[in-house]
């Protein structure tokens, strides 16, 4: 594989020294000007899919960055559509590091002027390059070894260092939002928003069905004996606390409930049923989803 170390000896200029001016709609290759022009959609839009997905998966030493400029020659300055490289200053230069990952987004550019830009990223030492073909639906990602583009399958994720959580090619090519393998994402690198929410929510209802139970085993527990109506309240309070939890995170994620289902749920007090369901709520798309028997 290419390194920026490899072409260390020949003097390639540092890969944030410009060419061009930023914040223009031009990059150089091979030592010609050319215009890049704002996108229409689907490449507008899926551009916007692709940022949500990978700087939800990017991992804590690593930033994401849309058409960030690189010197890949001294005639060649690029900017793929999407790149993820180290946070931390190059240690040699002081300057930005070189990215890791570069994704290319093809609609009305061809996949051979794809792989140009590709080759000339690959040249310079970045380690993985990827396209998105919007009007096939598919994701590639650049070989050196035979200097063309090698199909993903849709089915697998990426995995990779710079990413805390594998990227879902799905997620990438489908014509949809990104919402759902963002919330993912999320939630498995351990959001300290949505860690803290979800805390909460149990906290909550914990409180409150600790309280409703505790009342409701002490009235009992005066006809059949205090210990057995405390046990049977504490009981009620934690199933409460979960049945709550799950309603907290439903509303969170904005999936409407009906009364019907919202009363089948506080009803719930088998802890393994209400166990299954608060995990489907933090990645649940649908009512169905969650109290679905499998």
């Amino acid at each position: 594989m290419a390194s920026d170390a490899f072409h260390a000896g020949l003097e390639l200029p540092p890969i944030d020294e410009r060419l061009v001016a930023p914040e223009t709609p031009y990059e150089i290759w091979d030592g010609e000007l050319v215009h890049v022009p704002p996108a229409d959609p689907p490449h507008g839009t899926r551009h916007l899919q692709l940022a949500a997905l990978v700087e939800a998966h990017t991992g804590p030493e690593f930033e994401g960055a849309a058409e960030l400029l690189t010197r890949t020659s001294k005639i060649d300055d690029v900017a793929p559509d999407v790149s993820v490289y180290p946070t931390a200053p190059d240690p040699r230069t002081g300057g930005r590091q070189l990215e890791h990952l570069a994704f290319e987004i093809v609609s009305t550019q061809s996949l051979a002027q794809a792989g140009r830009k590709a080759a000339k990223l690959i040249g310079r030492g970045v380690r993985r390059v990827f396209a998105i073909d919007v009007e096939r639906s598919r994701a590639l990602e650049w070989s050196e070894a035979l200097g063309s583009w090698s199909l993903l399958d849709s089915s697998v994720d990426i995995a990779d260092p710079a990413l805390a959580v594998p990227l879902p090619i799905e997620a990438m090519i489908r014509d949809a939002k990104a919402d759902d393998a963002v919330a993912r994402a999320l939630l498995a690198k351990r959001n300290p928003v949505l860690v803290q929410d979800r805390a909460d929510a149990e906290a909550e209802g914990r409180v409150k069905g600790e309280a409703e139970g505790r009342v409701k085993g002490e009235a009992e527990g005066r006809v059949k004996g205090e210990a057995e109506g405390r046990a049977k309240g504490e009981a009620e309070g934690r199933a409460r606390g979960k049945a709550e939890a799950v309603i907290v995170l439903l509303a969170a994620r904005g999936i409407a409930l009906d009364s019907a289902t919202r009363d089948r749920i506080l009803g719930e007090r088998d802890p393994q049923q209400l166990d299954r369901w608060i995990v489907r709520a933090t990645a649940c798309a649908t009512l169905a989803e969650l109290l679905a028997e499998a």
